[in-house]
């Protein structure tokens, strides 16, 4: 990915120099395993420790061997004996590269997942206080992008955090489905290698044993991951999209925060633009893009194939450096959103009083009246209000036909705003259940340790005032 769309943290964990010492501690771990085992002499696994632990491994001179043996786990493997010496002899006994290179790839994807899982954590905390503010602020709602009936800025905004609470839990089981170890030796048989070897790599890098590998993880994992990511940039966009929407000139209902000193257009002084919701939804096609090569290395060849491979150190680093830069905005964009509510009240009472056309056909039928009949009656004083001839509640109080059914209170009655929002604590308690933003601490990271949970809520809040600022 490029710089522009890359945060450090995540960059860190596709650097070259990260990869080969995550590959050394692979090496190291099993090295100690076949110690134990007899495999190998103990204190050749020992020195193997002593001389790599704080080793910093030469990148050029990796691709420069690599240049010469057309292999990069060989080329690593060369290099590394440069750095251990003669015990190096006694590192990769029975392995084969995908071991490797399989956990290794593992050891990133969890690790690239626990930052995505910060990420999440930061946007939901934004939509949740903001959801919280305008739980009571309200707007007219819209299908089709017409007005339909009112609802609230907040139930826009708790729905949006109802999504990326699934999104989380996805996540949360797509980083458990990836997290796998396999060292099982050619075609995955263990005959070279013993299961305890795989066991305790396993367990020093935080992983979990591969049921069967057949020399390579099953990519069905990796598919689902990257599957997982697309459907989180999904959500991403439909989030974006309808912050572009509401920005519109001719709606103007929010707007993304407009810095001292920032520009809008090169050519208007006059324009405010949505210009990270838009940089959203492009980065959301693009994260969206990785899920189908990641569903075609599904296919390898029998036992193990490495058309798989290219395309993996592509997608990988793109596809998590992406989606970490676009949550990371997106949650900056929700936290500082410009919020309108008198456009909002603005645009709800826009049509004169249409969007209670349901209530008045329904209090029609109560009366009485069959519902054919009711539509027609609402539907015909409707019409002239579409055309700007005159008050939806004036002309249903004249209509003779209506005032057989409902008296001019009865009427009126049917044009109360409350109606409309007085399930809304309801929609609030199934979403947050009862708490307040401030409490959400406690629902967060239950996969993890309440320290994790603790350390987690103080990272989401300081990422949140970065955001702010």
């Amino acid at each position: 990915m490029i710089p522009r769309y890359t945060r450090p943290a995540m960059a860190a964990i596709w650097d070259p120099q990260t990869r080969f010492r995550i590959l050394f501690e692979i090496e190291a771990h099993a090295a100690s395993a076949m110690a134990k085992l007899g495999v190998i002499p103990r204190d050749a696994a020992e020195k193997v420790w002593q001389k790599g632990k704080d080793a910093v491994f030469d990148v050029e001179r990796i691709d420069e061997i690599e240049r010469e043996v057309k292999h990069d786990t060989v080329a690593f493997l060369t290099h590394l004996n440069e750095i251990v010496g003669a015990e190096a002899r006694f590192l990769h006994q029975g392995m084969t590269s995908s071991d490797v290179l399989d956990t290794c790839f593992a050891v990133q994807l969890k690790r690239a997942c626990d930052i995505l899982l910060d990420d999440l954590d930061t946007l939901l905390a934004a939509l949740e206080r903001r959801a919280f503010e305008h739980k009571l602020t309200p707007m007219i709602g819209r299908s089709h992008g017409i007005h339909a009936e009112p609802l609230t800025f907040g139930l826009k905004l708790a729905a949006a955090y109802a999504e990326f609470e699934r999104a989380r839990s996805r996540l949360v089981a797509a980083k458990a489905e990836i997290a796998t170890c396999a060292i099982s030796g050619p075609v995955g048989t263990f005959a070279s290698v013993d299961p305890r070897v795989e066991a305790h790599v396993a367990k020093m890098m935080g992983l979990t044993v591969e049921p069967v590998s057949t020399q390579v993880i099953p990519r069905d994992r990796h598919a689902m991951f990257f599957a997982t990511l697309a459907v989180i940039a999904s959500s991403m966009e439909r989030l974006a999209t309808e912050i572009r929407h509401l920005q519109r000139s001719e709606v103007y209902e929010a707007e993304e925060f407009f810095s001292a000193g920032q520009k809008g257009s090169s050519a208007m002084p006059h324009k405010r633009n949505p210009v990270l919701s838009e940089n959203i939804t492009g980065l959301a096609r693009l994260v969206r893009g990785f899920a189908t090569p990641a569903m075609e290395n599904v296919a390898l060849w029998h036992e193990r194939d490495i058309s798989h491979s290219s395309v993996e150190r592509v997608i990988a680093p793109d596809a998590t450096i992406a989606l970490d830069f676009a949550l990371a905005r997106l949650a900056g964009l929700i936290d500082k959103l410009l919020v309108y509510p008198a456009t909002m009240k603005k645009n709800l009472d826009r049509l004169g009083g249409l969007v209670n056309s349901q209530r008045v056909m329904l209090a029609l039928t109560q009366k009485g009246a069959s519902r054919e009949e009711a539509y027609r009656l609402v539907q015909r004083n409707a019409m002239p209000v579409w055309r700007g001839e005159g008050d939806f509640r004036t002309l249903l109080t004249k209509d003779k036909e209506v005032r057989r059914f409902l008296s001019e209170k009865e009427i009126a009655d049917e044009f109360d705003l409350a109606y409309h929002l007085k399930h809304v604590d309801t929609i609030f308690a199934r979403v947050f259940g009862a708490r307040t933003p401030r409490s959400r601490a406690s629902r967060r990271r239950p996969e993890k340790a309440k320290g994790r949970e603790a350390s987690t809520s103080r990272k989401a809040k300081r990422a949140l005032a970065k955001a702010r600022r």
